[in-house]
Order: structure tokens, then sequence, then C-alpha cells
């Protein structure tokens, strides 16, 4: 059981997520915290050393929270194509995304990759450990005879994971959901080529 304090921490924690993944790391600032939780600077910095320490662990905190959704989607997909295009149905709604500005992964990443050292190689992790996972997968179907061994998989991996990350961003800018559904469409036609 959390103790108040370890309680407090998490709801600024988790306030400030949706804050910093709309408006960026260098977009927010302490009274935008202050405002959204109601607490005093003096209790904020209680649990923060200051603005970049607050910073980094709200980025941690995002990150983990999208990628466990993402895990936790593509877990319960029953067959390994069924994984896959659950974590490409994870992305299909670039509007209303599952914390509020898009994603964080991809958010973190262009903002973090000129200013922010630290916060790009968290990001860098999470891309890697991601194309990791997803390239595992589809060996593992490769494997199992679910797949052709024909598929790449590191090379499809990473076409999966650009191509929504691109599209989302891309979506969201002209504000439409139609064209990442057209993408994801043709993503999983393209990996049923390769079921056996």
């Amino acid at each position: 059981m959390l103790t108040k304090a370890e309680r407090t921490k998490q709801f600024i924690l988790e306030t400030a997520v949706p804050i910093y993944n709309e408006k960026g790391i260098s977009g927010v600032n302490i009274d935008d915290i202050l405002e959204a939780t109601k607490l005093t600077k003096g209790c904020l910095y209680g649990h923060f050393e200051n603005k970049e320490d607050l910073s980094e662990q709200v980025i941690d905190l995002s990150l983990k929270m999208v990628s466990d959704k993402i895990r936790t989607a593509v877990h319960n997909g029953k067959t390994i194509k069924g994984k896959v295009f659950a974590f490409l149905d994870f992305y299909k709604n670039p509007i209303n995304t599952y914390i509020s500005g898009g994603c964080p992964i991809f958010n973190s990443a262009v903002e973090a990759d000129d200013n922010y050292p630290l916060i790009k190689e968290k990001v860098s992790k999470i891309f890697r450990n991601g194309q990791n996972e997803l390239s595992s997968l589809l060996q593992e179907g490769i494997n199992n005879g679910e797949f052709s061994n024909t598929l790449d998989p590191v090379v499809f991996a990473f076409k999966l994971t650009a191509s929504v990350e691109g599209g989302l961003v891309m979506c969201r800018v002209m504000n439409t959901a139609k064209p990442m559904l057209g993408l994801i469409k043709s993503l999983k036609s393209e990996l049923e080529l390769y079921v056996k």
C-alpha cells in the first residue's frame, strides 16, 4: 500500500502525463501542473527536485503507460497474426489516442531528439525494445509455420512501427482518421501475403 506521499507523487505524475503529451516538455511550465493538481509549489517541489526531474519522471510514466497498453493489446491476440493485427489496431484512432495529444513515444522522440539527450535515450530504448518484441513475434510466427520464411521479421517490424507512428502524426495534423484506417488495412493485407 502506498504512503500518502507516494500517492500524492503518483497523482502529480498521472495528472501531468496528458499535459506534457499535449504541450511538450518545453511547452509545460510548473504553473500548468499546479493549476491541474491544485497543489502548492512547495508540495510539488517536495516530490521533485526541479522541472527537469518532474519532466523526466512524467515522460518515464507516459512511455510505460503506452508501452504497457500496447503489450496488453498484443497479448490478447490468439495467433501471431492476431497479435500483430492487435498492434496495428492500437493505432487505428489517431485523433482520440490512449493518452490525449497523440503518441507519447513519437511526441517525446521528436522533442528530445536535439534538446533532451537523457529522454532521447529513454525513447530510443522504447523503440528498440518494441522493434525487438515485434520482430521476435514475427519470427515466432515463421518458426511455428504461421508465416512463410520469406518474411524478414526485422525489416517488417520496422516498417510496421514507422508506418503507424508516421501515419498517426500525419492524421493528427490533418485531423482525420481515415488515412490511418487505409494504412492499417494495407499493412494487414501485406502481412496476409506471408500467411501459409
